[in-house]
């Protein structure tokens, strides 16, 4: 990486970097891994890369006493990305011995750090209404707000699923939206009543004005007929957070967890939460319980006489 490099270590680095790439691209013909997972791998590996190259170590030659040595570095760090780099570099040397590019795997044996479990953050019902009667429906961009707010908490969808959805993939009679997931994993959520009516109002009247005459197949257009970004949109929920007086640290993946904890709370099966949510593995959805058992006893030691 600077300009000082002799030709023989440009070409050990262009090696390195060629490797990463037909790792990434072997990863995302065999998992459909989406863009920014794909992304963080990427950025995970070149500063290990980076890392490797100060120390002259060619990335197919590392030892595991390098890969604890670079581990060690990152002290500082939150054990969960110490975690997440250890699972990054591991996959890449998964990899490598598949297609026989060295014998001996270096991270085979190297542990990764416990992690503690963090219950995900999560609103009470009374705030999500408060949250969900924020937006200005009076005007074409708050009634867009208003819709794509009512359909996140309705469905659970993960952000970069709600502003990328199309119309294609709503279906207002069946009260359904088919949903590409993680894994181009395909499912199929229920909207509900209410976030249904909300997205027929919008649809019959705000939906035309943001285009303008312009056309796409986007549901949730930004005035330019463009992908709302996930930044925009997490600017938007903080906005409406502040308007509805909520002092919470909010997020847009904070309706996704309430979504699950609320239904969770109401007795719902959890094999039918996983099923709605895309997780993969029931582990995932199991946090959950964690969450709706932590309100249990908040509202035991707040309301019992002798909590």
């Amino acid at each position: 990486m600077t300009d000082n490099m002799n030709q023989g270590e440009r070409k050990i680095l262009n090696k390195s970097n060629d490797i990463i790439d037909l790792f990434l691209d072997s990863l995302w013909m065999e998992r459909g891994l989406s863009k920014n997972t794909l992304s963080a791998y990427r950025s995970d590996l070149y500063k290990f890369l980076i890392w490797l190259e100060s120390q002259n170590i060619e990335i197919t030659k590392a030892q595991p006493s390098n890969i604890l040595a670079y581990l060690a570095l990152q002290g500082k760090k939150s054990s969960r990305t110490v975690a997440r780099n250890l699972s990054s570099i591991r996959r890449l040397y998964e990899y490598l011995c598949r297609e026989e590019k060295i014998k001996v795997n270096p991270v085979k044996n190297v542990e990764a750090p416990r992690l503690g479990r963090n219950l995900p953050k999560s609103l009470t019902e009374n705030e999500v209404e408060l949250l969900l009667e924020a937006p200005d429906v009076k005007h074409v961009l708050g009634l867009r707000d208003k819709s794509m707010l009512e359909i996140l908490y309705a469905t659970g969808l993960r952000v970069s699923e709600l502003v990328t959805l199309t119309l294609h993939q709503v279906n207002l009679r069946q009260g359904v939206i088919r949903v590409t997931g993680k894994g181009n994993k395909e499912r199929l959520v229920p909207l509900g009543e209410i976030s249904t009516q909300w997205l027929q109002r919008y649809l019959n009247s705000a939906r035309d004005e943001i285009l303008n005459d312009n056309i796409t197949d986007t549901l949730f257009p930004s005035r330019r007929a463009k992908i709302m970004t996930r930044q925009t949109f997490w600017h938007m929920v903080k906005r409406y957070a502040i308007v509805a007086g909520i002092k919470k640290d909010i997020s847009p993946h904070i309706l996704r967890h309430a979504f699950a904890t609320h239904l969770i709370n109401h007795g719902a099966d959890l094999r039918v939460v996983q099923m709605l949510l895309g997780h993969s593995d029931i582990s995932t959805t199991q946090i959950y319980t964690h969450v709706a058992r932590e309100r249990l006893k908040d509202l035991h030691s707040q309301h019992h006489p002798r909590g």
